[in-house]
C-alpha cells in the first residue's frame, strides 16, 4: 500500500557544486558590464567584448568565426566561455572540450573534430501535425486471450471519449494505441494528445478540474488546463536537434541488415555522403521556413596542446558554410607549435591567430578576489567569518585565487569538527599547513630534489 511520510528538513539531498556552477551570464546591462553580476566579478573589458560577440551571434553575423581567450591561469577564461553559453540560451548547443580529448586512439582526429563541430550546430525544426487533444471522459480497453498463453489476456483495441471545453469526440483505437494507454496509465480526467500519423500517444497530466474533483493534494505531474477549441486540430511541434544527431540517425537507417544477424562491428565514423544528405535536408527545411539554424559554441581549452594538423583542419573548417563559433582558451605565451620546431604566440600558427578576435583576461585585484570568495562560499552554503575571509583574500592575492577557493571546503570540515557553524581564521591556517600551494610545492621539490626519481 502506498504511503506518504514526513522527513526531517535537516536531510539534504546530494548535490555537486562545480567550479563554475555559480555563473549565470555575463552580467551586462546593455553592452556595459556591471562590476558584480550573475556570478561574474571584474574582467570588465573582457565581458563587454564577450557581450558584443553574443549580440553578433544572435543576429547571425558571426557564423564561422573564432575567438581566443588569452590570459594567465585563474583569470576567468572558462567562466567567460560558460557565461557566453548561458547568454545564448538553453537551445543553443555548447560543447566544451579539452585539447587532449582530440588525441584519441579510437577515431581519427579529423573525424572527432568533425563530429564535435556538428554537435555544436543546432537546428530547431518546426512541424505542423494533426492531433487529437482533450480530457479523457470515458475509456474502455478491449482484451482477448493471448494466442500462446490461455491464462493471459492482451489488449486488442480501445474506445475512448475525449473532450475540450467546446467539443467532444468518441474514438476507436487499434492494438498499438491500446498498449500505449495501458503503459502510460491513462485514466478518466487525464489530458492526452494523440498523433495519428506518428502513432504516438502522450499523457500530458491530470486536468485541473479532475484534480479538484478527486481532491488530489499530491500528484506526480502538474495539473494541466483543459484545452479549448476542436478536438482534432493542427498544432506546431518544435524539435531542437544537432546536425550530429541527425548524422547518427541517418547513418543508422543505412546500416546493413546482415550486421544485425552476424554481429558486424559498429562503425564509429560517419560517411561524408551521409553528412552531405543531412546538410541538403536542413537547407531545404530552412528555405521552406520550417527550420532555424542555431550556430552553437565549441570551447577548446588549453589550445596550445593542439598540433599543426588540428590547427590546419580547424582553419579550413571555419570557412565552411555550416560552421559553429569556436572559442579557444590558453594561458601560454610564446611556445612551440606541436608537430613543428616553430615558436609562435600562444603556440598557434600565425595565419590562424590573425583570423581570431582575441579577448585578454587580466589577473584579479585583491577586492575582486575577496568578492569571488564570498560568492563561492555563498554558493556552497558555507559561512565565513570576516577575519577568515580577509585571510583567504590574502592567500588568493599572494598565491592564487584557485588555491584560496580550494581551501574553503576542507576549512569548513575542520570548522564542523570544532562544533563551529562558520569558518574562522584558525581553521584556514590549519588547512593551509596541510595543503601546499604551487610555490611551497616547488620549494619542497628543491629541498628534497636528490631523493626524487629523475
Amino acid at each position: 500500500m502506498a504511503e506518504v511520510r514526513e522527513i526531517s528538513e535537516s536531510l539534504r539531498e546530494w548535490e555537486r557544486v562545480a567550479a563554475h556552477s555559480h555563473i549565470q551570464g555575463l552580467g551586462l546591462e546593455g553592452l556595459k558590464a556591471k562590476p558584480v553580476a550573475q556570478g561574474m566579478v571584474g574582467q570588465i573589458e573582457a565581458r563587454e567584448a564577450a557581450g558584443l560577440i553574443v549580440r553578433l551571434i544572435k543576429e547571425g553575423k558571426f557564423a564561422g568565426r573564432a575567438i581566443l581567450l588569452a590570459g594567465p591561469p585563474g583569470s576567468g577564461k572558462t567562466a567567460i566561455a560558460m557565461a557566453i553559453a548561458k547568454e545564448l540560451g538553453h537551445d543553443v548547443p555548447f560543447v566544451p572540450l579539452a585539447a587532449s580529448e582530440i588525441f584519441s586512439t579510437e577515431m581519427k582526429k579529423t573525424e572527432f573534430l568533425t563530429q564535435t563541430l556538428r554537435k555544436a550546430i543546432g537546428a530547431r525544426i518546426h512541424e505542423m501535425r494533426k492531433i487529437y487533444e482533450g480530457e479523457v471522459k470515458e475509456i474502455s480497453i478491449e482484451k482477448a486471450q493471448h494466442p500462446y498463453n490461455p491464462y493471459q489476456q492482451i489488449p486488442i483495441g480501445a474506445t475512448i471519449k475525449i473532450a475540450t471545453k467546446d467539443e467532444s469526440k468518441k474514438l476507436t483505437m487499434d492494438q498499438s494505441f491500446a498498449i500505449q494507454l495501458i503503459q502510460q496509465g491513462v485514466e478518466t480526467g487525464d489530458v492526452i494528445q494523440i498523433d495519428v500519423e506518428g502513432g504516438r500517444l502522450v499523457k500530458l497530466g491530470i486536468s485541473e478540474e479532475a484534480a479538484k474533483e478527486k481532491k488530489v493534494d499530491l500528484t506526480a505531474s502538474k495539473p494541466v488546463p483543459i484545452p479549448k477549441g476542436k478536438v482534432l486540430k493542427e498544432k506546431e511541434f518544435v524539435y531542437p536537434v544537432t546536425l550530429h544527431a541527425l548524422d547518427v540517425a541517418s547513418a543508422r537507417s543505412e546500416t546493413d541488415i546482415f550486421s544485425f544477424f552476424f554481429g558486424g562491428r559498429e562503425s564509429k565514423e560517419i560517411e561524408p555522403e551521409v553528412r552531405k544528405e543531412v546538410d541538403e535536408y536542413i537547407k531545404t527545411l530552412v528555405q521552406e521556413g520550417r527550420c532555424e539554424l542555431l550556430p552553437g559554441v565549441v570551447f577548446i581549452d588549453e589550445c596550445s596542446m593542439l598540433d599543426i594538423e588540428t590547427f590546419a583542419f580547424l582553419n579550413r573548417a571555419l570557412e565552411q558554410e555550416l560552421a559553429p563559433i569556436i572559442i579557444f582558451a590558453t594561458n601560454r605565451g610564446f611556445s612551440t607549435i606541436r608537430g613543428t620546431d616553430i615558436k609562435a604566440p600562444h603556440g598557434m600558427p600565425l595565419d590562424l591567430v590573425d583570423r581570431l578576435l582575441i579577448i585578454n583576461t587580466k589577473p584579479y585585484t585583491k577586492e575582486e578576489i575577496r568578492k569571488i570568495i564570498e560568492i563561492r562560499a555563498k554558493h556552497e552554503k558555507i559561512k565565513i567569518s570576516e577575519e577568515a575571509l580577509e585571510y583567504l583574500t590574502e592567500i588568493g592575492a599572494k598565491s592564487s585565487l584557485r588555491y584560496a577557493i580550494q581551501l574553503i571546503a576542507p576549512a569548513f570540515e575542520v570548522a564542523k569538527e570544532k562544533k563551529s557553524e562558520e569558518i574562522k581564521k584558525e581553521h584556514v591556517v590549519y588547512v593551509e599547513k596541510l595543503f601546499a600551494d604551487v610555490k611551497r610545492s616547488v620549494e619542497y621539490l628543491k629541498e628534497y630534489e636528490k631523493q626524487f626519481l629523475a
